[in-house]
């Protein structure tokens, strides 16, 4: 229990602005950790290890740190810009949370307890084919057999995948940044920063306040907002509201991904007061763990929603959010990166 409740409390030290000293010991394990991943790379670099190409391109989201930065709202954001440049794109994941063994497709019906919950989520928001599976080849290519017509895939996480080759890779950060810059388990990063130097693209949801190492300076580097104004009812008939009809009732809030905060700072720039409950990353909800919404209003994130569905809840809300790209001042626009990247060209 005492392991476990350290293990649980390791995330929030690992952002913290300086190496807290309970992570001092395990340094050397962090070493450890760097010299395993740097040489599983090389080894896949030198053909050690096989590597296998898809027939069609494919698009990694994927990013540094453990744990959710906002690599979903960008993998929906990618698929609708795909498809309005007349691309038919798939979607294939790992299926993290889920207990699936084998690869499977992923339709709005499935139980996310078996095909992950963002999976769910990627499958019901996007309009596009998505199949999950340990091995995203195997995963890629069981979708291009069942949707030959796919023409461009797009995996959501990944970039540690080495198994499968891609086209282009999307690195994302969310606010928290690097953290204290170490590799796990002392910090939160699954690789070192100079491997950013082979990615098509850094996306920031939210900057820090401290910028990364010089290694990404030569990366196009683009701004992600993630917009949400109306919130939908969590069952029953679709019904929508804005915040104005939430304010100044009894409301709580959960978040069950990477930086809940993200979630909680969202609302309250809505205008409304309500009390937190955070929870952990992809975490199976209970209804033990949602007592408190019997005495007031459930404010939930989509991801929430999907894990949430089957419950009894007097009354909840789900807050839809859109992922939006800015372009630097006379920058190159983020999906036309992707596009020089694919057809081999260096972006402008």
């Amino acid at each position: 229990m005492a392991l476990g409740g350290v293990a649980r409390r390791l995330p929030q030290r690992w952002y913290e602005r300086r190496l807290a000293a309970v992570l001092w010991p395990l340094l050397p394990l962090s070493l450890l950790f760097g010299a395993l991943v740097g040489l599983r790379r090389w080894l896949y670099r030198r053909g050690v290890l096989p590597s296998q190409r898809l027939p069609v391109p494919v698009i990694v989201v994927g990013n540094l740190t453990v744990g959710g930065s906002g690599k979903t709202p960008l993998v929906l954001w990618l698929v609708r810009a795909l498809r309005a440049q007349g691309w038919r794109p798939g979607i294939i994941s790992r299926g993290y949370g889920g207990s699936s063994e084998s690869v499977q497709s992923v339709l709005a019906s499935s139980v996310w307890a078996v095909v992950g919950d963002e999976p769910l989520l990627l499958a019901r928001r996007s309009g596009v084919p998505v199949f999950v599976g340990r091995d995203r080849v195997a995963a890629g290519q069981a979708l291009l057999a069942a949707h030959p017509e796919c023409d461009v895939i797009v995996s959501d996480d990944g970039l540690q995948h080495y198994r499968l080759q891609r086209s282009a890779e999307l690195v994302v950060f969310d606010g928290r940044g690097t953290g204290n810059g170490c590799l796990l388990p002392a910090g939160p990063l699954r690789e070192s920063l100079p491997r950013l130097a082979k990615a098509t693209a850094v996306i920031w949801n939210g900057r820090p306040e401290r910028p990364l190492l010089r290694v990404a300076d030569d990366l196009p580097q683009f701004d992600m907002r993630l917009i949400g104004q109306r919130f939908v009812a969590s069952r029953g008939e679709p019904r929508s509201c804005d915040a104005a009809y939430l304010r100044g009732r009894p409301l709580h809030a959960i978040a069950g991904i990477g930086d809940p905060g993200r979630f909680f700072r969202q609302l309250e720039a809505l205008g409304l007061d309500f009390e937190a409950h955070p929870f952990p990353d992809h975490h199976a909800y209970r209804a033990t763990d949602l007592a408190f919404a019997e005495q007031g209003v459930l404010l939930m994130t989509e991801k929430d929603a999907v894990k949430c569905a089957a419950m009894t809840i007097a009354e909840a809300w789900v807050l839809p959010v859109e992922a939006e790209i800015s372009t630097p001042p006379g920058g190159t626009d983020l999906f036309e990166t992707i596009m020089e990247k694919l057809h081999g060209r260096t972006p402008a």
